[in-house]
């Protein structure tokens, strides 16, 4: 590229291409550590968990509301098990400095078991479920899945469900049909073939002995209160859902890429969090949020359409004995969810000049939502030319990019949500091949490029 070129010209470059043997090796090891949290953390419940490890091991300490919030303090509030806040009070005034706020979600799209979910038919016993999210419902037949959950029993006792992750666990599945009888089916479209009714769990096929009637689905009711005590009833008041059996893996000969269940939008949540954790400065007021119920419109006390940034925002505004209108006034907040990486594979679906390329950076989406920008947030101008700023200072890989063709659909984030508080807020996220598949796919270097942008951006 000549002197003029590279002075006039935007290129997006894989970061593949210009790292240094250092660099990369940074990029590899921090991708394994990412890898540990999805494998551990795959429904909102577990990533609160985890993410509390994570954070006490930085000396991170659970706030109620009503505590006295002081200065230089480092403190979490865990919302119910879904939901965390990670916070650390900085020294700078925050009516001028404002708060510095990364807001990712921690669940992803799966399968959901219904309050009545047991079952027998024909000589097999299944759960029902009712899928959570956006998801294309053929994809989730014939592999292996795992169980996970909470089940709360009649006498108030919390049982935690977690099965098929482990070598020694049995798996789930879902039917699907046989090529050699599937020809009405495959007359069908991908959204037909598959009804949401037909996405039934099968969990069992031996029979108590010597019982009548359902006498698989008693069997598993059997097993079932064995292990943790319950009874069908017990379904009433539990929340269990279905999701992928596989690890997180490297993907490629070269390794340069993560196969995995639920990257959007943990591949999001884990750099923002470890960004906080890692973080040296004191002088700003951090907040890092993992949201629940983003794949459903960020609904309920556990998603971002509840008052709990606002109201934490304020406890934090009056112990500094400051004005909280002024402080969001005053506040930045990057919306950290994943983008859509461009597949030359499904090419007609991508305006390629505007979307994310793999291995090119995190992506920062000006703007967001379907079709005429439709629930979108749409950043400023002088917001995004601050993090231009930001970014070039801290050496900081990004790119440009919207979600596919303007009038193919889109999606939003909980930027809008974020912003009708009067906060400056913008998405900027790890781009993703497959997106809301049961195994998806991204690059290392965009996962480590997203880190680094937190980090510069909470400093």
């Amino acid at each position: 590229m000549s002197e003029l070129s590279e002075k006039l010209l935007y290129e997006k470059k894989s970061i593949y291409r210009t790292a240094d043997a250092k660099t990369k090796e940074d990029i590899f090891a921090y991708a394994e550590g990412y890898k540990h949290f999805i494998d551990v953390a795959k429904t909102e419940r577990e990533a609160v968990k985890e993410g509390i490890a994570l954070a006490e091991k930085k000396g991170y300490m659970p706030y109620k509301f009503g505590d006295r919030i002081e200065v230089g303090a480092r403190y979490y509030y865990n919302n119910r098990n879904k939901n965390l806040f990670v916070f650390r009070i900085g020294s700078e005034d925050i009516e001028k400095d404002g708060i510095r706020i990364i807001a990712a979600h921690i669940d992803s799209p799966r399968l959901d078991l219904k309050q009545c979910p047991v079952y027998e038919d024909s000589e097999m016993c299944f759960f029902k479920t009712h899928y959570y999210g956006g998801i294309k419902k053929y994809q989730w037949t014939t592999i292996p899945l795992a169980l996970h959950g909470v089940i709360v029993r009649a006498d108030g006792a919390e049982m935690i469900v977690n099965v098929g992750e482990d070598d020694t666990d049995p798996v789930f599945y879902i039917n699907d049909l046989l090529p050699h009888l599937a020809q009405e089916q495959s007359k069908k479209t991908l959204g037909e073939a598959i009804p949401g009714e037909s996405l039934n769990v099968l969990v069992g096929a031996m029979p108590v002995e010597g019982e009548e009637g359902d006498a698989i689905k008693l069997n598993v009711l059997r097993i079932l209160n064995e292990k943790y005590g319950i009874t069908e009833a017990d379904f009433l008041s539990a929340e269990i859902c279905a999701v992928p059996a596989a690890k997180a893996r490297d993907v490629g000969f070269d390794r340069a890429l993560v196969g995995g269940y639920g990257h959007d939008d943990r591949v999001c949540s884990y750099p923002a969090l470890t960004a906080l954790l890692d973080s040296p400065d004191t002088r700003h007021t951090v907040i890092v949020v993992l949201a629940d119920k983003e794949e459903i419109g960020s609904e309920g006390n556990t998603g971002m359409q509840s008052y709990l940034l606002e109201d934490l925002m304020e406890q934090i505004a009056a112990s500094a004995g400051k004005n909280p209108r002024v402080v969001r006034s005053v506040s930045t907040c990057l919306s950290a969810d994943v983008n859509a990486a461009y597949d030359p594979n499904f090419k007609d679906a991508f305006e390629k000049a505007n979307s994310s390329m793999l291995s090119c950076g995190a992506a920062l989406s000006k703007y967001t939502g379907s079709r005429g920008k439709s629930g979108s947030n749409d950043a400023s101008a002088e917001y995004i030319g601050r993090l231009r700023r930001i970014f070039a200072q801290k050496g900081v890989v990004w790119q440009s990019a919207e979600l596919g063709k303007v009038d193919l659909g889109g999606g939003g984030t909980v930027a809008k949500y974020i912003s009708k508080m009067n906060i400056d807020v913008v998405d900027l996220g790890v781009p993703v091949i497959s997106m809301h598949a049961p195994y998806e796919v991204i690059s290392k270097a965009d996962l480590y490029s997203a880190y680094l942008a937190f980090l510069a951006f909470i400093e």
